[in-house]
This record gives C-alpha cells, sequence and structure tokens, in this order.
C-alpha cells in the first residue's frame, strides 16, 4: 500500500531504482508542468552544470538519473528514473523539482509526487503538493543517505523565480534569454566653434566614438584567469522552451536565437507499465517511426527513416541523419533525427513526420517531438489531437524563407504510409513496397 507523507516527512527507500512521477490533472489553461533532478554533493551543491537533469539535458553522465519525459491522459504525468545502486559516491542527495511554464503552480489541480518500484510496479510514497500560490518553481522532494541507505523526503518548498532561480540557488550556471539588439543612439553634431576670435584650423577630435551597441548575448560565466583546462568547460544550462500550438505554431530560427551545429529532433511515447497507472509504453510490440522528406535547394529530393537503412548522413546531403530504429519503445531515448544547420542555406524544405509501421494509433501512443538545437530554446510539439485509423502524421514542416529557416506546426494525420504523406506534401517520389526485415 502507498505511504502517504506529509510535507517534511520522510521515510526509508529499498529498492535499488526508483520512478519519481509528477502528477496532476490536466485541462484548460492549465500551465505546463516539467520535472527535474539536481545530484547535489555534501556541500548542498552541484559540482558541475551536468548534474543538473531536465528537459534540455535528459541524461546523467553516470546513468544514474534519467528525465524518461511524459504521460498526457486523464492524468498529466512527468517522470525522472534514479539508479540508487549506480549513484556517484559524491552524490549525497537528489533533489526533486518541478518548474510551470506559462502559469503558477496555482494553476495546477492535484498535483501530487509519487515514487514507485519500477521493478515490482508498486507506488511507495505519495506526496499531495497544496496551497501553492505566485510559486514557478517547486522543491517536491528529495532522495538522500542516511545511514549507508537511502531515505526519501516531502519537502513542498516553492520559488517565485521559476527554475533559473531554483538552478542557480544550488549552484547551475543558466543562461540568460536572447534579447533583441538596442538601437544604436543617434549624437548630436558638436556645436560650431565660437566667432570670438580669427577662425581657427578645426580641431580634431581623437576621442574614440562610441561603438554601437551589439546584440545583447550571454556572456560566459566570469572565471580567474588560470590556465587552459584539459577539459574545456560546459557552457551554461538553457531553461528556455517554445511549445508549438495551434495558437503559435510558427517560429523562426533566426528569432529565436538558433544558429548553427546540429539540432536534435527527438521522437518519444509513452512507455510500458503494464496494469499500473504510471509512465507506461505501449503494451505489445509498437513500433513507431521518425522520418523526414528532405527536398535541397538544387532540386534533390529523398527521404530519411529506418526502412530500407536510407539513415541519411549529417555531414554530406541530405544534412539529415536519423540515429537509429527503435522497435519496440523500450529505448527511453526515443529515436532521434539530426539535422546540420550549418548547412541551412542547403535546404529548401523538410518535412518531419512519424509512421505507425506496426502498433497502435497515434491517440494511444501519445507522442511528443521536440526539436533540441545547440543555441536558442528548445521547441516541443505535441502530437494531442485525435489521429482516429491514421497511420501517419506530419509534425513539421521545415522551410528555407529568404536565407531564415523556419519551423511550423503541422500535426496533420495522414490515413497511409509514407507514399501518402508525399502525395499530401507533394513531393514527387518513386515509391515500392518495403519491410525492414
Amino acid at each position: 500500500m502507498v505511504q502517504q507523507l506529509g510535507k517534511g516527512q520522510n521515510t526509508p527507500v529499498t529498492p535499488a531504482k526508483v520512478r519519481a512521477v509528477l502528477v496532476w490533472r490536466p485541462g484548460p489553461g492549465t500551465p505546463g508542468l516539467d520535472a527535474s533532478a539536481l545530484l547535489l554533493g555534501a556541500s548542498g551543491r552541484v559540482a558541475s552544470d551536468a548534474d543538473f537533469v531536465f528537459y534540455n539535458q535528459p541524461a546523467h553522465p553516470s546513468g544514474a538519473v534519467r528525465h524518461v519525459g511524459k504521460d498526457e491522459g486523464t492524468w498529466s504525468r512527468d517522470a525522472l528514473e534514479i539508479d540508487l545502486e549506480s549513484m556517484p559516491a559524491s552524490v549525497d542527495r537528489v533533489v526533486l523539482a518541478a518548474s510551470a511554464h506559462n502559469g503558477t503552480f496555482a494553476g495546477i489541480r492535484d498535483l501530487h509526487l509519487l515514487v514507485s518500484d519500477p521493478g515490482a510496479e508498486v507506488d511507495l510514497v505519495r506526496f499531495d503538493i497544496a496551497d501553492a500560490t505566485v510559486e514557478t518553481a517547486m522543491l517536491a522532494g528529495e532522495l538522500y543517505r542516511r545511514g549507508g541507505a537511502w531515505k526519501f523526503r516531502a519537502i513542498g518548498q516553492g520559488y517565485s523565480t521559476g527554475l533559473e532561480g531554483l538552478a542557480t540557488d544550488f549552484g547551475i550556471s543558466v543562461t540568460a534569454p536572447p534579447t533583441p539588439p538596442a538601437p544604436p543612439r543617434v549624437q548630436a553634431p558638436p556645436p560650431p566653434p565660437p566667432v570670438q576670435q580669427p577662425p581657427a584650423p578645426p580641431r580634431l577630435n581623437v576621442r574614440k566614438p562610441e561603438p554601437a551597441p551589439r546584440p545583447a548575448a550571454t556572456p560566459p560565466p566570469v572565471t580567474r584567469q588560470s590556465p587552459a583546462p584539459s577539459n574545456p568547460a560546459r557552457p551554461p544550462v538553457r531553461l528556455s522552451k517554445v511549445t508549438l500550438t495551434k495558437a503559435s505554431p510558427m517560429v523562426s530560427l533566426s528569432k529565436e536565437g538558433i544558429t548553427g551545429s546540429r539540432m536534435r529532433v527527438n521522437l518519444n511515447w509513452v512507455q510500458a507499465a503494464p496494469g499500473r497507472g504510471m509512465l507506461k509504453r505501449l503494451m505489445g510490440p509498437t513500433d513507431l517511426d521518425l522520418c523526414c522528406l528532405w527536398e535541397l535547394a538544387d532540386g534533390r529530393k529523398g527521404i530519411v527513416q529506418a526502412l530500407g537503412n536510407s539513415f541519411g548522413s549529417a555531414d554530406s546531403p541530405p544534412y539529415v541523419y536519423l540515429d537509429g530504429d527503435d522497435r519496440t519503445g523500450a529505448n527511453a531515448a526515443g529515436e532521434n533525427l539530426f539535422i546540420n544547420l550549418d548547412h541551412k542555406s542547403s535546404f529548401k524544405r523538410l518535412l518531419i513526420f512519424a509512421f505507425i509501421y506496426k502498433g497502435v494509433t497515434f491517440d494511444d501512443a501519445q507522442a511528443v517531438v521536440t526539436l533540441t538545437p545547440a543555441t536558442g530554446p528548445e521547441l516541443e510539439i505535441r502530437l494531442d489531437e485525435t489521429g482516429g485509423a491514421a497511420r501517419s502524421c506530419a509534425i513539421a514542416l521545415v522551410q528555407n524563407q529568404g536565407g531564415d529557416l523556419t519551423i511550423q506546426r503541422e500535426v496533420r494525420y495522414i490515413k497511409g504510409n509514407q507514399e501518402k504523406v508525399d502525395q499530401a506534401y507533394g513531393w514527387g517520389l518513386q515509391w515500392r513496397a518495403g519491410t525492414k526485415d
């Protein structure tokens, strides 16, 4: 039977692996909610930014903590998996946090934290988080070492400064959101010289003119000068996230501060925990494929997909690469495409879509696609509309508009396979039947 804890109470945790799940009731106007974890040493602070696990940094280098992702349904859930047995000895406690975006915790109903044993499929602890008002981030609870064992403590401490304020309190270096460049100041011309004496040769202004302000950019954390370390410092953590919706379906990469390097496109869907109300993947073998139709500026066209081993290439045309094929949904990282933005001028358009090769419907899958660039905010697209019997879903259309790439949310369900997606968007490829076996 699940143990109900109140704020400040604690209890032993005996399983080697646990799952911490934020659970809340969705509804119109409910803010988005994200789970995160901070791995702290005996000092109560992180050793580095790598000790922060959240949506933009979903796994700790040790593998001991992973952000699994969301499950949307009658209840909304966001989960973390914690391997206590593999936890680095330097980690004294793991803080379990929550953050709201587009609102405060006052707008979230029936919020609670569950700690469960995923092996036995048993909920161990429940902590109801209530009485929140202006808070936009929350220390929900913590797992901590005591006498050679692990315990859980319910905390429920709120922050009105958001995830950024919470993270920086524990030593995380956070990048500021990009700000538009300030307009250059117009200086008035100097007054004419007084005409009291015969004109003298004009004096030269030897002062350097003020340079036009540069676009605001986030400086790296200030450090004392020292010999260059053998390992370069990690860049500050990015907390920003943009959710593309029906009301706000498009972004410009340049306006969001998204520049070169590779952008990861991740497809994830519900993970199995048969017979439980926890975050679960789909029962039975489900094969949901992430695909990309591409068209280059020189007229070449094609598709990147697992079928036919058409995995593409990141460093040569089409500059789009699929890193593998998750046939069962057992991989918590889902499926990943990489788009090389260093070659954005080579793109005319890209269509990112998902295809159900085997298994359930999109309504059951509750899939989420995230686009994570090297700079700028993470972009999120939820396949949260009814798909019916559709086997394909066009997710996002990337287009080159005057040298700038835009990303537009599609979430357009299509009854049929890749060929039907091609026809819906006028790609004009030649198709033949194929299998993965």
